[in-house]
């Protein structure tokens, strides 16, 4: 696995336990794994306060034991801490109870009374690998957490967040979540990803070669796994020769088209055609300038357009309408084979006949469609995580499920997780520029799946440039600064 891969590798449930297991087997052994754990939380803590009444939340498992090892390092530097157990310390095993035998200090057992007098909690009762709610005196006592407002900090993740899906069993927001090696897709995906706080990731002995040999297939998004792929412009390119993309643009909705126009030339694309019913001509062609626009006529499956040789990459959905035409129209272009974005009312025209859709997919082919786009087209339950490696699958195209938890999924079953999305992205139209920007990427030859990626990721950073206020039409003319900085980085980075 190269090493960009590595550093952003997110690693699942099981996962983590086969890394903790190979590397107990390699001869580190979970004493000392534990040990790094908990001297972890504890120094990530010291960096933030000072020494105040701390009160640690542990649990009966490996998770509880870290938790008490950050108890005993925070006492050996004179902080006030108290250790309250959701079972006797007899029930512990392992290294687990080896530490909790080493604790002198004072334990009670877990209930929302032993949150008094603290000004710190520390929450240590069950890690990533829960399954179900959290019950009893530990639920009680989160509540009560909740209740105090007092600043609290997770390890691992906080109790009754799942692992795998981001999903919450009844755990509490945390100021502050340290994990371990790598992050796990709870600290990614939503609502996981405001339940943890900030999230610090930190060694415990555990070797980068390790990720080579559990099959990791999941990444948070980062321009190191994809600067180098993205196109380097030539001194004997031509508008051609750096892409030509088409988008088939809509009536009376005009707006969408257009945005993802501007976008696939900011993005790169050297000629940008927009093909228009031509009763909207006249709107097209007064906003736009070096965007080519022509009429569609009453060619229903856009015909000769499509054997055009110098087009390079396609796009349709946006502002394009519900109905038979788009339908004719998308499945024209996936017999082209050339690469192809759908979007929007592309997806939706499928409704229900989805099996025609992705029959039609021969060649590179993305679609990005949001939760209620997904619905529309496909059953199937799951972690935003899982639903969009299992349409990736059934459609063998890159699937970008869009939301602030963007998910971009290949069909071989590779996926990223993208986290730079700022709020200012929920805004009418944004979803268009990043079609926009997706289809220029691609007309340029880049990778369908990195090209998405890169794209999901240009987005963000394009958005959170601009701050509050933001419209979908100030995106465009944010990627050039975008761009630049991420063209430096990777010279740097080559140099």
């Amino acid at each position: 696995m190269p090493p960009s891969f590595r550093r952003s590798a997110v690693l699942d449930v099981a996962q983590m336990a086969e890394a903790d297991q190979r590397t107990v087997a390699a001869g580190n052994p979970v004493a000392a794994l534990m040990a790094g754990a908990g001297e972890a939380v504890a120094r990530e803590i010291e960096r933030r306060w000072t020494p105040r009444p701390v009160v640690v939340l542990v649990g009966p498992g490996n998770n509880g034991g870290d938790g008490v090892v950050a108890a005993l390092r925070l006492a050996e530097r004179g902080w006030p801490v108290r250790v309250a157990m959701l079972e006797a310390r007899e029930r512990m095993r392992g290294a687990a109870r080896e530490y909790a035998d080493r604790w002198s200090g004072p334990v009670d057992r877990l209930a929302p009374a032993v949150l008094k007098n603290a000004e710190l909690i520390i929450d240590a009762i069950f890690g990533a690998g829960l399954d179900r709610p959290v019950a009893g005196a530990a639920a009680a006592t989160l509540e009560a957490a909740a209740a105090s407002g007092l600043p609290l900090v997770a390890v691992d993740v906080p109790s009754g967040l799942f692992g795998d899906t981001g999903e919450s069993g009844g755990a509490v927001r945390a100021v502050l979540t340290v994990t371990f090696f790598r992050k796990k897709p709870a600290h990614l995906l939503l609502p996981g990803r405001v339940l943890c706080g900030e999230v610090v990731v930190t060694d415990i002995g555990i070797a980068d070669s390790v990720l080579d040999e559990i099959g990791v297939r999941t990444f948070e998004n980062d321009p190191a796994l994809w600067v180098d792929a993205l196109p380097r412009l030539r001194l004997e390119d031509n508008k051609y020769s750096r892409g030509h993309v088409l988008i088939v643009g809509g009536y009376p909705a005009t707006g969408a088209a257009r945005l993802a126009a501007r976008a696939a030339a900011r993005a790169g694309a050297g000629l940008v055609t927009i093909a228009v019913p031509d009763i909207a001509l006249p709107v097209y062609a007064a906003s736009l300038v070096s965007i080519m626009v022509e009429p569609l006529g009453a060619d229903p499956d856009l015909g000769p357009r499509l054997r055009d040789p110098r087009l390079s990459a396609l796009l349709i959905g946006p502002g394009a309408g519900i109905g038979d035409e788009t339908r004719m129209r998308t499945l024209a272009m996936l017999a082209t084979g050339r690469p192809t974005v759908l979007d929007a009312d592309a997806l939706t025209s499928f409704k229900n006949e989805r099996s025609a859709l992705t029959g039609a997919i021969r060649g590179p082919c993305v679609i990005t469609p949001h939760d209620g786009e997904y619905r529309r087209l496909f059953d199937i339950m799951g972690s935003r995580l899982a639903r969009a490696r299992a349409a990736a699958v059934l459609c063998g195209a890159v699937v970008v499920l869009k939301g602030a938890d963007t998910v971009i999924a290949a069909p071989d079953g590779r996926a990223i997780i993208n986290t730079n999305a700022p709020a200012t992205l929920a805004t009418a139209g944004s979803g268009d520029v990043l079609g926009g920007i997706l289809v220029g990427l691609l007309a340029q030859g880049v990778e369908a799946w990195k090209a998405a990626a890169a794209a999901v990721w240009m987005h963000g950073a394009a958005a959170a440039s601009f701050g509050p206020g933001l419209l979908a039409e100030d995106l465009p003319d944010l990627l050039p600064p975008v761009l630049r900085a991420l063209h430096r980085g990777s010279t740097r980075a080559a140099g």
